[in-house]
């Protein structure tokens, strides 16, 4: 706007200086054409730089005595779709694109040499497209290291996440091993002792083969975790303490344990409770335990926290809500546990959906129970 609004006052008093209507039209198209390519340009880079480039030879090509197209303020939307152009596509088509810039320089002293009154030297020819060369250059480059820049802060960021899931991923292996396996193994000790203890035959062979189904299935979950990832991962050194126990019953201790004069941290439990597969009611636990966490982490006292899970025969949602508290805390850089627990909901057929609003936030997890499975 700024830009529009010079060029019109310099195009007004150019008209006052005795240019003719027609030249003052073309100079404003020209400009119209600058200011739609840079707008443009943001969303199709080459198609904004094509209008910006043809703007620039309306300029270059309109005979105004002594013009040069830098002297219209518009004129420095090109170099904006230079910018937005080489930020967007390969370096391959950003180097066409400053080469294109560079033959319009040539052309624009070019055609000003041409029309260069006799008192003026020639040389300032040369120093101004000298000028515009490194104005163009120096945008193209800049351009250049902001966008490699931007990639590799991506890369980084991709990097991080993935190392994050196989991290969660690594942690809900040693889950399946040291819980299913655990329960696998018990069963199959049960059974063989009732195995030893019964007196009928048939019975005892029927035993025999469950327990020898149990012992399959327990080699199985191991060579299925072992193709999964490292039977052993070290532990993070920010990983959280892993003494909560894995079940639903704890969550009321869980959730008194993290109130305080400052933090009001309330369970509530509606419905009847449905038996969930060993997965779900990790994820739940998590859950909670997550959503606790970090309201206590990034909100300033007072906080208050409720947690409510509401059963349905098909599903239960845990709802982990605060109020917003005081005001967010500056804790630096976001942590992965959310990764991790949405890791954890997808793994047991859930979905998990954080919700953002004035009031606070919402850390929702739908898991389903066995009877919806």
């Amino acid at each position: 706007m700024v830009l529009a609004l010079l060029t019109v006052i310099i195009l007004a008093g150019v008209r006052h200086l005795g240019a003719d209507l027609w030249q003052i039209l073309a100079a404003a198209g020209a400009a119209v054409l600058l200011h739609v390519g840079a707008v443009v340009a943001h969303r199709r880079p080459w198609v904004g730089y094509v209008i910006g480039a043809l703007g620039m030879l309306v300029l270059v090509t309109t005979p105004f005595l002594g013009w040069s197209p830098t002297m219209l303020p518009s004129a420095a939307c090109f170099p904006l779709t230079l910018w937005r152009l080489t930020s967007r596509v390969s370096v391959r088509s950003s180097v066409v694109a400053l080469a294109v810039a560079a033959l319009g320089i040539v052309l624009t002293e070019l055609v000003a040499w041409a029309r260069l009154p006799p008192d003026v030297p020639g040389w300032t020819r040369l120093v101004e497209g000298g000028l515009l060369m490194l104005v163009v250059g120096g945008v193209w480059l800049a351009a250049l290291l902001v966008r490699r820049r931007h990639e590799a802060g991506r890369r980084a960021e991709s990097e991080r996440l993935a190392a994050a899931v196989a991290d969660e991923r690594a942690s809900i292996r040693r889950d399946l091993h040291d819980v299913i396996a655990h329960t696998v193994t018990v069963m199959v000790a049960r059974i063989e002792a009732a195995a030893v203890t019964t007196t009928d035959p048939a019975t005892r062979r029927e035993l025999g083969d469950i327990a020898e189904a149990g012992r399959d299935a327990h080699q199985g979950l191991r060579a299925m975790l072992a193709t999964l990832g490292p039977a052993a991962v070290a532990p993070r050194a920010d990983s959280r303490p892993r003494e909560v126990p894995i079940a639903l019953d704890a969550l009321p201790d869980l959730v008194a344990s993290a109130a305080s004069p400052l933090h009001a941290v309330t369970f509530a439990e509606v419905g009847e409770r449905r038996p969930l597969s060993l997965s779900a009611e990790v994820a739940a636990v998590r859950t909670v335990q997550e959503g606790i966490t970090n309201a206590l982490r990034h909100l300033e006292p007072p906080v208050e926290v409720t947690v409510r899970l509401r059963w349905t025969p098909a599903e239960v949602v845990v709802e982990v809500r605060d109020d917003g508290g005081k005001a967010l805390r500056d804790v630096g850089s976001q942590g992965t546990g959310l990764i991790g627990i949405e890791e954890r909901v997808r793994t047991a057929g859930g979905t998990l959906s954080i919700d953002d609003g004035d009031d606070g936030w919402m850390l929702r997890a739908r898991l389903p129970t066995k009877e919806g499975a």
